[in-house]
């Protein structure tokens, strides 16, 4: 029996990201070979040095990128197909920006540092501020329009930042601190806190996400056809706003405001499986997560022994890929 192209897609796609979680074990300021890592992880020894760098430092890190990236990705599928819109992702559209301005006030107004604590507010912010863009851009009337939807986000965005710059610079030395690595979208130092933390909220919010999917084909049709086909166009926003909520909020708060991971990765997806949204989903999700974590390791690698944030890294990767969207497709109302 020969497998069908989307069991290879996925397979493919697992395959990749097992190599790359291998190389982010293994590849760092002090390199660790393969045999090392495997053993590290099967059969770990307390009194070795590289097993605890290994499992201590190292592999929350690689499922921190894996568990945001994922997070990211099914974000901006949901987005894209939801506004039909194919520059739709949480960094443009003002989400990112508002998880990062609700985690710049928990942090240098409440003294919350802990992921665990200032998550909550990175929720928040994703939320209001995805929320904010939608009613701006009236995406919930139409959905078809790029440029208004994406200057509104534009404009959120600018507005938040801004905020959050004045908060920052305002605040002490230990939030300044805080905030100059997160923002740049480090994934270095955050531990299995985090990691875990960031674990639950892509299973929480990716599987509302997969459970939207069906409905998401019937929103491609159109609003009109979406009732037409027993839709309650209101009820689903909102499920949909909260799985976006969730995913971009925790993967802001976790890894900080990381752009372009969640515009790239649908699109490849719908490349490969085609506009079905039950399958451009999880694979969003996959590649998503191998963009992120390939970030990391290359920002680990091309300033060595210093290392450049994935964040910074993620954008210099996805600012071409954008332009290239924003070229191909037609900016006009559908």
């Amino acid at each position: 029996m020969h497998s069908s192209p989307a069991g290879r897609q996925y397979a493919v796609g697992l395959a990749v990201l097992t190599l790359l979680a291998m190389a982010s074990l293994a590849i760092g300021s002090r390199s660790v070979p393969v045999a090392q890592v495997v053993w590290a992880l099967v059969d770990p020894d307390p009194g070795n040095d590289l097993h605890l760098l290994v499992r201590e430092l190292r592999l929350p890190r690689m499922l921190l990128a894996i568990f945001a990236g994922a997070a990211l990705g099914l974000a901006g599928a949901v987005m894209q197909a939801v506004t039909r819109n194919p520059l739709a992702e949480p960094g443009l559209l003002g989400v990112n920006a508002g998880a990062a301005i609700a985690v710049v006030l928990g942090a240098s107004g409440f003294g919350l540092t802990q992921m665990a604590q200032y998550v909550w507010f990175g929720f928040l912010g994703a939320g209001l501020a995805g929320g904010a863009v939608f009613l701006l851009g009236r995406a919930h009337e139409s959905g078809t329009n790029p440029v208004r939807l994406v200057l509104a986000g534009a404009g959120v965005s600018v507005l938040l930042g801004a905020a959050a710059n004045l908060v920052i610079l305002n605040s002490g030395l230990e939030v300044l601190d805080l905030f100059r690595n997160w923002g740049s979208g480090a994934l270095d130092g955050r531990g299995w806190a985090v990691a875990l933390t960031m674990g639950g909220a892509l299973a929480l919010g990716g599987a509302l996400a997969l459970i939207l999917a069906p409905g998401l084909n019937a929103m491609a049709l159109g609003h009109d056809a979406g009732r037409a086909l027993g839709l309650r166009a209101s009820r689903f926003w909102a499920l949909a706003c909260v799985s976006v909520m969730i995913l971009a909020g925790a993967a802001t708060a976790a890894a900080g405001p990381i752009g372009f991971v969640g515009l790239v990765a649908p699109h490849i997806a719908r490349a490969l499986a085609g506009p079905d949204n039950r399958r451009v989903l999880p694979l969003s999700a996959l590649f998503a997560a191998a963009v992120l974590l390939g970030a990391d390791i290359i920002g680990r690698v091309v300033a060595a022994p210093a290392e450049v944030a994935a964040g910074i890294v993620a954008a210099i990767l996805g600012a071409p890929f954008f332009i290239h969207i924003v070229r191909r497709f037609r900016v006009a109302r559908l």
